[in-house]
């Protein structure tokens, strides 16, 4: 069984693509490694996916989708982060009633560093197949105010990364992977 954390490279115009998605791909790889860090052992597999070609129409998602949708009774939720690391405030949710009620519950584990909001539909283009046919998904929400202000522009470079936010984000997505892979059971679906 399988929760999958993600995000993708996107640097393919202008800039170097790192708020759009670098940042996403390394909170989910921080999570990872904060994980094995802490020396801790869920039950089920946690796996990271840097997706590729996410601009050029979801190609790397797709092709990761076909090669393991025969197993998609094993991955237990897919989660992307793809607006940017700046503050985060919660995640967004796509799923049913009973799951949506079990993250709402781990999201009160962060309540320490308020990041306990729970909204309506995941989204991101790379876990859309798996939403689609029934996995929940989860997506980082996060401070919009300033991600078009680098997005796909010259200005998104390492410098748009605020260190202390990234931290914040990787806390969030290394606690609800954790703890989604470390339940007796896989969330309803």
């Amino acid at each position: 069984q399988i929760v999958l954390v993600s995000g993708h490279l996107d640097s393919w115009d202008v800039g170097q693509g790192a708020m759009d998605d670098g940042g996403g791909a390394f909170i989910s790889w921080e999570a990872l490694s904060l994980i094995k860090d802490l020396g801790l052992r869920p039950k089920r597999t946690l796996r990271l996916v840097l997706w590729t070609a996410e601009e050029q129409g979801g190609i790397g998602a797709e092709q990761y989708y076909q090669l393991h949708k025969e197993n998609i009774s094993n991955f237990d939720i897919v989660m992307e982060s793809d607006e940017g690391t700046f503050r985060p405030s919660g995640l967004g949710f796509t799923g049913n009633a009973k799951a949506r009620d079990i993250v709402k519950e781990i999201m009160m584990l962060l309540q320490p560093i308020n990041v306990t909001d729970v909204y309506d539909d995941a989204d991101g283009t790379d876990i859309y197949y798996w939403m689609r046919d029934g996995v929940p998904g989860a997506s980082l929400h996060d401070d919009l105010s300033k991600y078009f202000w680098f997005h796909h522009s010259q200005g998104d470079t390492m410098t748009v990364q605020d260190p202390n936010q990234m931290n914040l984000c990787a806390a969030v997505w290394t606690v609800v992977s954790y703890v989604i892979a470390d339940m007796e059971e896989m969330l309803p679906r």
